[in-house]
């Protein structure tokens, strides 16, 4: 009896690192294509930018080029034949060689009198007439409300520098007057505020030598800076319950403190309103006086 022999089988496992190394191969394939596919494309793309710039260059050089011809041509041609010599009454009364014929001078004659009689024209002349009136007249209008401006403005600012007081007398002068309250201040420099009339001021800065100061104002609960404020510089300052500004001068300036006043005026607007609101007396009657 022959015995029988056990087949083999062999087991295969699989040999990842070749996998993996197809793999590899594969996307470095596929990149090395889609990196050509973009350098054509690009190389397109630079080759038709090329054609256009080559093609507006030319397109460049032939505009110059005629631009050339023509300026060689206005270089080159004849000078301008002179304007011809008027036409004077003489020339035209003066027979020609070949007389008109009468009725080609009948219609010249014909036409210049429809022009003279036209109408429109007449029209045209008039509205230009107008024009320039109205134009006239508005140079004058305006002429005269800069004369009045310039005038109120002047006797504005007269009125303001008489109403400023450069010292203690112009003062006392001032409140003779009677048409408003006038309150003297001296402000040493400080953060702190001082009641000064209707307002609350603080001094924050102060140059002797160029004569200018800074300062802080407390104004119906809001404060507001002024700045590099001049000597005499009048400052106004518009209170809620004051008809009119209130006025700030400064009429010295020290080292380290300023001095001046507050002007405002005599009445508040509740006070006005009160005296407006106020029945008047009432007439007294008198007994009819009976006849005698």
């Amino acid at each position: 009896m022959s015995e029988e022999v056990p087949e083999r089988r062999w087991e295969t496992t699989p040999n990842w690192g070749a996998i993996v190394l197809v793999l590899m191969l594969c996307c470095a394939i596929a990149l090395g294509g889609i990196f050509l596919v973009r350098e054509h494309r690009a190389t397109q793309d630079l080759a038709a930018g090329n054609q256009k710039l080559a093609a507006s260059l030319s397109q460049v050089q032939s505009q110059l080029a005629v631009v050339t011809d023509k300026l060689n041509a206005l270089a080159t041609a004849p000078p301008a034949a002179p304007p011809p010599a008027p036409v004077t009454q003489a020339a035209v009364e003066k027979p020609s060689a070949m007389p008109e014929k009468p009725h080609v001078n009948a219609r010249r004659r014909l036409t210049a009198r429809r022009a003279a009689e036209d109408p429109r024209w007449k029209q045209m002349q008039s509205q230009l007439a107008d024009q320039q009136k109205e134009l006239a007249a508005t140079r004058e209008e305006v002429a005269k409300a800069r004369n009045d401006l310039e005038g109120n403005l002047n006797s504005t600012r007269d009125e303001l520098n008489g109403s400023i007081a450069r010292t203690h007398d112009e003062l006392v002068a001032l409140e003779k007057r009677g048409e408003r309250n006038y309150i003297e201040f001296q402000l040493d420099k400080s953060k702190e505020f001082q009641r000064v009339g209707p307002i609350s001021l603080s001094l924050r800065k102060v140059d002797f030598k160029k004569k200018y100061y800074d300062l802080v104002m407390m104004v119906d609960d809001f404060q507001l800076q002024k700045k590099n404020v001049n000597l005499f510089e009048p400052v106004w300052i518009t209170l809620s319950d004051r008809p009119q500004p209130v006025e700030l001068v400064v009429n010295e300036i020290h080292k380290d403190l300023i001095k001046g006043y507050i002007s405002e005026p005599k009445y508040k607007k509740s006070e006005l309103a009160a005296a407006n609101t106020t029945p008047a007396p009432a007439p007294k009657l008198q007994p009819a006086s009976t006849p005698q």
